[in-house]
């Protein structure tokens, strides 16, 4: 007789990641719960049609739809009574908004997981801090705030969303990817890694109750995920027949134009820099760092990988 699956709660539920999160935890049999705003029930007439399509779609495939905010500490008290896992899904740039969600995991003391906000670069492994405006810092508060008031966790980190940056190849400020000229950041040999939103939720769902993946970081590093810049370039040239023109851009330039443009519109170079200069994907060994690899943990769950991407873009 299979184990009973966790009961699971979704902040975030409406947005891109956390829609996926939703829609892959109740594929998975686990009974879920979404936390929404007042204002985007699924009886009101909310001016976000999309939001409300979700919410309504959410619920027609038996979500249970909770009133409730972050900034409403009674309400995600009476949420997280209800569940076995909790995984928030709201911005990055929010993420100090949780601290009301760990005093309530705390103070109610049955979450058996806590997977907050983070789907990105390991925040404590990054080598920017003097650039990154606090971006990777407001996570790092947060991880060890779960760890300081002894919440079970898993931390996922699944590097850079497909859908930003490798649109456009890598070309801060572009859209589209280039058919003439690029620019290749460093000497294009650093690696970085890329992960379809909806892949990440699949993975993120299969840790749920998993007991190798308790109190540890998952790190997201697929083979056909992989790519420096080289082989980006490489692979799209393959794609469109035609050889670009490379514009190589050092270390030093790219540092400069990151210092020239106010924030936040330097933040796609922060990255560049921070992933295909410094490294900060791929320059340790997950196993070796306390880590746990998602491919090798479910080697049967199926990704998107670049190439397959990059022929979405043609």
């Amino acid at each position: 007789m299979d184990k009973k699956k966790s009961k699971v709660l979704i902040i975030g539920g409406t947005g891109r990641l956390g829609f996926h999160l939703a829609q892959l935890s109740l594929q998975s049999s686990h009974p879920t719960f979404v936390l929404i705003r007042e204002s985007f029930s699924v009886s009101s007439s909310s001016s976000d049609p999309t939001r409300q399509q979700k919410i309504h779609s959410l619920s027609t495939a038996g979500a249970t739809l909770l009133k409730g905010s972050l900034e409403d500490e009674k309400s995600l008290i009476e949420a997280v009574k209800q569940v076995d896992v909790v995984i928030c899904a709201i911005p990055s740039k929010q993420a100090l908004h949780q601290k009301p969600l760990i005093r309530a995991i705390k103070q109610v003391g049955c979450i058996k997981r806590f997977i907050p906000s983070e789907f990105g670069a390991d925040p404590d492994r990054t080598q920017i801090s003097d650039l990154d405006h606090n971006f990777y810092s407001r996570r790092s508060e947060i991880r060890r705030l779960i760890e300081t008031e002894g919440i079970p966790y898993t931390y996922i980190c699944c590097n850079l969303f497909m859908s930003y940056l490798l649109p456009s190849l890598v070309q801060p400020g572009l859209d589209t990817p280039p058919r003439d000229k690029v620019m290749i950041f460093g000497d294009g040999n650093t690696k970085g890694v890329f992960m379809k939103d909806s892949d990440v939720a699949a993975f993120t769902i299969s840790t749920l109750d998993d007991p190798r993946t308790l109190n540890k970081v998952l790190h997201l590093r697929p083979p056909g995920n992989v790519y420096s810049m080289n082989e980006l370039v490489d692979a799209w040239e393959s794609k469109i027949a035609k050889k670009l023109e490379k514009i190589y851009v050092s270390e030093e330039e790219l540092l400069k134009k990151i210092k020239e443009t106010p924030y936040p519109d330097n933040m796609e170079m922060i990255f560049v820099y921070s992933i295909f200069i410094k490294g900060d994907h791929t320059y340790f060994d997950v196993e070796s760092s306390g880590g746990v690899e998602g491919t090798k943990l479910y080697p049967h769950l199926k990704y998107t990988t670049i190439s397959r991407y990059l022929d979405t873009l043609l």
